[in-house]
């Protein structure tokens, strides 16, 4: 493992944890500030929406700059982003601001596997990326609660009530912003000391219109491409889908198991360490012209996830949970790093990144779209969940049919 990629993923920690736990702090501090609450499920989508307003321009960048540099650009976009919450700026507009350095941060810190490491090892690389990932995501959930929890209340309570305090701190969740903040100073720190790598691609000077057009065609090459096609689909279908699950197992959990919302939030954490498992998993088995042969797990999951709707006692879901969890993230590390091979060939890694997360994110927002349509029908949690799982099962057999053979 090279200092370099060492680099690569100590950012990516860092920056994560940070994102993760910023969520819980922005709450808190809504909160505080007693604003409505319709604006707290808002949060998210201000933050998705940059990555598919940005998708044409950010891919461009990551190519068009040493990835590292890169890197440190968005991370330093992110501190700007947490700051200008303590300065008093609306909480929305605020993280917004963190989405777009999150969107500008994306293509590169994928980019950049494919200029670090020959094809034979992508999939090995990003077993550790997801893997680091899920493990900064439940360190960033657990840190994020705790900053704001009532432990930390009584903390500042006791041990900082009497110090002179600059105004910007007076509440719990302005103190958890400020730890956050320098969580994302370390992470646009790090990349300093990534390896200037060789640009992919030269910055045009035809505007947000040239780029616009630019992205487009790079699209179009992508989408030819059968495996790249391919690998988009399932990518972007399986953020969507996780995206949802998680929100479906929290209702299913208070339906079936009579699971408050804490107890509800464990189990859909369980989902992200097996996620962590299945990723090491493949990225230690899978070589990348094999990739394409994980989509018959695809099948399995979905039935797996349809069985949830069966399950009434906590000791048989926590299993399953577990193993559904694992099964996503032996499906998306050979999918992410077949996308990012023939992006690389085709398009260039940041812009086929890009269009990554413009598609990911996309189907996110669809699909909590339908997923809202479905709670205001009141249809059954079990109904709900069992045909998520059958749509995950079809799209699997779908996506895996005329079974394609080697990477090119």
């Amino acid at each position: 493992m090279t200092a370099g990629f060492v680099a690569v993923l100590l950012t990516q920690f860092c920056s994560a944890l940070a994102d993760n736990a910023l969520l819980f702090a922005v709450i808190a501090h809504m909160k505080t500030l007693e604003l409505p609450a319709w604006q707290v499920p808002v949060l998210q989508q201000s933050f998705v929406m940059a990555f598919i307003v940005l998708a044409p321009f950010v891919g461009h960048l990551a190519d068009a700059m040493p990835k590292g540099r890169v890197m440190f650009v968005s991370n330093s976009v992110k501190v700007l982003g947490c700051g200008s919450l303590l300065a008093g700026v609306q909480p929305l507009l605020a993280y917004a601001w963190v989405g777009v350095g999150a969107a500008m941060y994306s293509p590169a810190k994928y980019g950049i596997l494919s200029e670090l490491f020959p094809a034979e090892r992508l999939v090995w690389a990003n077993g550790w990326m997801e893997g680091i990932t899920v493990v900064a995501t439940i360190l960033g959930v657990v840190t994020g609660g705790a900053l704001v929890g009532e432990r930390m209340e009584r903390f500042i309570a006791r041990y900082l009530a009497h110090w002179p305090l600059p105004p910007a701190f007076d509440t719990t969740a302005e103190i958890a912003i400020a730890v956050i903040l320098f969580g994302y100073l370390v992470a646009a720190l790090i990349p300093l000391w990534i390896p200037r790598l060789p640009v992919s691609a030269v910055i045009a000077y035809g505007g947000a219109h040239g780029l616009a057009k630019e992205f487009l065609q790079s699209c179009k090459l992508v989408w030819k491409d059968e495996l790249g096609r391919l690998s988009l689909v399932v990518t972007g279908l399986l953020w969507g889908i996780a995206t949802t699950l998680r929100f479906v197992i929290l209702a299913w959990s208070a339906a079936a198991l009579r699971f408050d919302l804490e107890r509800g939030a464990r189990l859909t954490a369980l989902v992200i360490v097996g996620v962590g498992v299945g990723a090491a998993w493949a990225g230690w088995r899978v070589r990348l012209a094999d990739a394409v042969g994980v989509l018959k797990v695809g099948t399995i999951l979905g039935l797996a996830v349809a069985a949830i709707a069966l399950v009434t006692d906590w000791r048989i879901a926590v299993p399953q949970l577990l193993v559904i969890g694992a099964m996503g993230g032996y499906l998306l590390v050979p999918m992410n790093a077949l996308l990012q091979h023939r992006g690389q060939i085709v398009m260039g890694a940041g812009h086929s990144i890009a269009l990554q997360n413009l598609v990911e994110n996309g189907s996110i927002l669809l699909m909590l779209g339908l997923y809202a349509v479905v709670v205001r029908l009141n249809v059954p949690a079990d109904v709900t969940i069992g045909a998520l799982g059958m749509f995950i099962a079809i799209s699997a057999l779908w996506s895996g049919r005329g079974r394609i053979r080697g990477t090119g």
